[in-house]
């Protein structure tokens, strides 16, 4: 046996060596077989004389091997070595590192999961794989199902004895199949965990970009801020730069002198409706235009928030909410109330931005359409105010994730904001109509024309351009003209209410104007259609039982709210009811979007309805809490939503914006 030692020098310097330890096959192939013969003289049949001999004879030789200490090194080491080792020995260390480093992702490496199984890899592989007799041992046993039956019978009986190598046999298949499934079990149960941990993860990661999303619309709407000021210095500019052009020439006769007062020609022709005291009022050419800026971008961050979400709380008035109303989202607000304010708010830090003065008494109703501002007072005015001309103060808060807020809402900041400059708006004001002669209770605009209602019973329409009224529609004439056309047997088009107007309600409870066209409510429950151009009522929509105090319409259909505790919506193509649905106290106000219709309904929620789902929820301070409490908030009187952002105010001052 020393021809297959491994001390011949010829073999191994013939061959390559073996993973850098100098061996090579055939040494590895003499060991084997001086290993295979040991083992086999070992274990077999000690009957042959000359065993003993070839024992002695192989153990000779392996302590012949085992003394060299080159080779016993590296038998040693060979043996030790795992295959990760094998592997490195071929690569420097900074070569493997590099490697790995570079082809695994740096979220992996973060996240790289716990193994909290108590199984083996190839134990889960191979509970993976389908049984291969389970599909035919069902097939059989449905089909001998009753067979089995008999032939169990008879085995308890004793007179035909089971097979105990069969038994054996069903006990390891069952056996190994409940094995199976525990570990199936464990492999479900590390499957739950890593998926949980997965949303734990991914729900951080949605915080920290909402965080990003809602700094990225901040420093959105300052840009967006400047860009108007910009805008502005540069028409001032231009406007300027044209007047200093342009010579001073005699003014014609049907033109407006420096003060604002047109000519007498003028004045006749406008006599049949507009006084003479509104000519005195008429603002000079300089002062009629108002700037209406398109805002670029639209915020976004609301639409990630769970519906119900509440972004933000302030007490904006020491009195009750009369009205309100903001551009879009996140933007800017206007609020009014019976302590006699009107407040601009920035909807993004939370802080009042200034106050609109002008004003002798409260103010009804009011409409923010971009940048300006249109407010009826209960000292029967109406004035248009241009936000973009206010003196703003730079921002300084941010909007930032509440840690602590679990419902996703939004935290602006707990210090106190300055108070604004009381020369903030001073530049804001366009002009004042004034011909109404009771308070204005409610407006609307759209482009330069504006429809106003009041409690003198009337309603006015004013070209924004000019600064005057251009028509007077008389509500109590529309409905003596109902009344003839109902007598003499037309009353195809009109369908008069019989009921009295509600004296403590305001006469005119809501309107808005598109085009030509003109929806009403009035205290006598009726919605009024009106052509503004024939200044005729074309059709009357019946079915409220008390004052109509809210409408919207669409290019389909007006939605209505009123006293008498329900909200309508009507088909304006036939002029009959779509739906309809009632709460438990009165309508105060309502608006609706795309997706919902909101209104306050005397209570401390406000009425959230899905016209997707028809499915109807509360959003609000008071979900939850029982009205009876002491520590109840207060009644829901406004509200207003655009693109699922809510804004509501309360009886005691308060104001809350939502997302919806």
């Amino acid at each position: 046996m020393e021809e297959y030692g491994l001390d011949d020098g010829r073999s191994a310097a013939e061959g390559d060596s073996l993973l850098g330890t100098g061996l090579t096959t055939r040494h590895l192939e003499a060991f084997g077989r001086k290993v295979t013969s040991t083992a086999n003289h070992l274990m077999g049949p000690t009957t042959d004389p000359t065993a003993s001999q070839h024992y002695q004879h192989a153990m000779n030789d392996i302590h012949r091997e085992l003394r060299r200490p080159t080779v016993q090194r590296k038998i040693f080491s060979l043996a030790q070595t795992t295959p990760t080792d094998l592997v490195r020995s071929k690569l420097s260390t900074a070569e493997i590192q590099s490697r790995a480093i570079s082809s695994v992702p740096d979220e992996l490496l973060n996240n790289i999961p716990d193994d909290s199984s108590t199984y083996s890899l190839f134990q889960g592989f191979q509970a993976s794989l389908p049984e291969e007799d389970l599909d035919h041992r069902k097939s059989h046993r449905r089909r001998s199902s009753k067979g089995q039956k008999l032939l169990n019978d008879v085995d308890r009986a004793g007179t035909l004895p089971s097979s105990a190598s069969g038994l054996k046999k069903e006990r390891e298949v069952l056996n190994h199949r409940l094995e199976m499934m525990g570990i199936r079990k464990n492999m479900c149960s590390a499957e739950i965990h890593e998926i949980d941990t997965k949303i734990a993860n991914l729900h951080n990661m949605r915080k920290i970009v909402l965080d990003r999303l809602a700094g990225l619309e901040v420093d959105e709407a300052e840009i967006e801020r400047e860009l108007i000021e910009i805008d502005n210095k540069l028409e001032d500019i231009g406007e300027e730069e044209q007047a200093e052009e342009t010579p001073v020439t005699a003014t014609t006769p049907k033109s407006s002198d420096h003060n604002g007062s047109l000519s007498s020609e003028d004045q006749a022709m406008d006599a049949s409706f507009m006084s003479e005291s509104i000519y005195q009022k008429l603002p000079s050419p300089k002062t009629k235009k108002y700037r209406s800026i398109r805002k670029r971008s639209m915020p976004i961050l609301h639409e990630h928030f769970e519906p119900g979400s509440l972004i933000k709380e302030v007490q904006a008035h020491n009195d009750i909410v009369t009205a309100l109303d903001f551009d879009f989202p996140f933007g800017t607000m206007v609020s009014a109330a019976l302590d006699d304010t009107v407040r601009v708010w920035d909807l993004n830090s939370g802080r009042c931005q200034g106050f609109l003065e002008g004003h002798h008494a409260s103010v009804r109703c009011l409409q923010v359409e971009e940048n300006i501002v249109a407010t009826g007072s209960m000292d029967a005015s109406i004035r248009l105010w241009d936000l973009s001309r206010a003196k703003l103060a730079p921002k300084e808060n941010r909007i930032n994730r509440s840690s602590d807020d679990e419902d996703e809402g939004l935290n602006y900041g707990e210090e106190a904001h300055p108070p604004p400059a009381p020369s903030s708006m001073e530049d804001c004001p366009i002009f004042s109509l004034e011909a109404h002669v009771a308070e204005v209770t409610a407006i609307h605009f759209r482009g330069d024309t504006l429809v106003s209602g009041s409690a003198d019973k009337t309603l006015r329409q004013w070209d924004l351009e000019k600064g005057r009224c251009v028509q007077t529609l008389d509500v109590l004439w529309a409905a003596a003209q109902a009344e003839s056309l109902m007598s003499s047997g037309n009353a195809s088009s009109w369908r008069p209410s019989g009921r009295l107007p509600d004296a403590s309600a305001d006469f005119v409870g809501a309107l808005q104007c598109f085009d030509a066209a003109l929806a009403c409510g009035t205290a006598d429950g009726m919605v009024r259609l009106w052509d503004l151009r024939s200044g005729q009522v074309h059709r009357s929509l019946v079915g409220h039982t008390g004052p109509v105090t809210c409408l919207q319409f669409d290019d389909v259909h007006i939605v209505t709210g009123s006293l008498d505790r329900s909200i309508r919506i009507w088909d304006l193509r036939t002029g009959s009811i779509y739906d309809a649905f009632a709460y438990d106290k009165p309508i105060t106000s309502m608006m609706f979007d795309n997706r919902r219709i909101v209104a306050a309904a005397g209570e401390n929620v406000v009425k959230v309805y899905d016209k997707g789902d028809s499915h109807h929820w509360d959003c609000g301070p008071g979900v939850g809490i029982d009205e009876d409490d002491s520590a109840a908030p207060a009644t829901v009187e406004r509200v207003r939503i655009k693109d699922g952002y809510l804004i509501e105010g309360r009886r005691d001052g308060v104001i809350g914006a939502w997302t919806c």
